[in-house]
């Protein structure tokens, strides 16, 4: 292994050998490939780690005498936390770029929708349904999203703070855009009321195990139990059943053709997150250290998520009887979730 600054006690030129340290590009870490990606030339060790370059410890420290970043803020151990790369190689400007993309896209559906009048021909049940449960979803889209934030804060490298971050972003951009797009067919429905949303969330029945849940999730101190809570647990058996199973399967059913491709952007950002977060557990469940500690202690996050979820999805089931139109059953959604989240515990280890 190169050695560097920090184990020869030098920061002198020339003190310690890395990758390309003869060369003029100056790279000094390993690329996952044969060449850095620019994903990679822009994240790795882009947050100071003491054990690696800062031979000096942190230059500022909390009043605790801890440094900016720890590695007692998850639960989780890891031999070697700079590991991790992204698979959806995302930094600030592709994200960004995504990102708008994304709003143009939904902005353009939403403006033509309207111009061709096609809010006012929802079917009257439909219409009703978008105000009170779209609408409580996008507290829970915001829930989630203020979870992830706090979350990415305690990551130990770079990497691992950019996935969670841009996590956090595609969950307030879709409780933005349901926001915006009620409110906008909500001018083309006589009788609308922006506050249904508000009102089921917080009292109705039917939301409050996903309340619990998703609250249960942002009381969490441990940044890689919020991640993993979310994406490996909540978002297929909750996330998925509601938006994929319900809303973009029901909604043409009941003349609605506009809600689907407004969500139809959020299954993608799950993708994306989902590969991210089975990449860096699979790291972590299967470290050469710490692997059967790490394996434990997802265990014990599983069952304890799962229960929740469970719960919050059941809580759901009474949505499906309420359109006229029902191509699927709750049943039947219920039985894919169930599927989904078995392949994905299987390719982690953790069935």
């Amino acid at each position: 292994m190169p050695a560097l600054s920090s184990s020869v006690g030098s920061g002198a030129a020339g003190a310690a050998i890395f990758a390309d340290s003869d060369s003029r590009r100056y790279r000094y870490f390993e690329p996952r490939g044969k060449r850095a990606t620019h994903y990679e030339d822009v994240t790795v060790d882009v947050q100071p780690d003491p054990e690696r370059y800062l031979i000096q410890n942190w230059i500022i420290s909390f009043a605790n005498g801890k440094g900016a970043y720890v590695k007692d803020a998850t639960a989780l151990k890891s031999s070697n936390w700079h590991a991790f790369r992204a698979p959806d190689q995302e930094w600030e400007r592709t994200h960004y770029q995504r990102q708008s993309r994304i709003e143009t896209m939904v902005q353009s559906v939403i403006a033509n929708a309207r111009r061709a009048g096609a809010p006012a021909n929802f079917d009257k049940v439909w219409q009703r349904i978008l105000q009170a449960h779209l609408g409580a979803w996008k507290h829970a889209e915001f829930g989630l999203g203020t979870s992830l934030m706090q979350a990415q804060r305690y990551g130990y490298t770079q990497m691992i703070n950019n996935a969670t971050l841009t996590n956090s972003s595609y969950k307030m951009r879709l409780a933005q855009d349901i926001t915006l797009y009620l409110a906008e067919i909500g001018m083309d429905i006589p009788g609308w009321n922006d506050e249904l949303g508000k009102v089921a969330w917080l009292e109705d029945p039917i939301w409050q195990g996903t309340r619990e849940a998703i609250e249960t999730i942002m009381g969490s101190s441990d940044y890689l139990e919020q991640y993993f809570a979310i994406n490996i647990v909540f978002e297929p058996l909750v996330g998925e059943l509601f938006r994929s199973g319900f809303l973009m399967q029901v909604a043409a059913a009941n003349n609605d053709f506009v809600t689907p491709p407004v969500i139809s952007a959020a299954e993608a950002d799950y993708e994306r997150n989902l590969a991210n977060t089975i990449d860096l557990i699979y790291l972590l469940a299967n470290d050469e250290k710490h692997g059967g500690e790490n394996r434990a202690i997802l265990h014990g996050w599983l069952e304890k998520h799962r229960a929740l979820a469970d719960k919050a999805a059941l809580g759901l089931q009474p949505i499906w009887s309420m359109p006229h139109s029902k191509p699927v059953s709750f049943q039947d959604v219920r039985a894919q979730s169930q599927e989904r989240i078995g392949k994905i515990l299987g390719e982690l280890g953790l069935a």
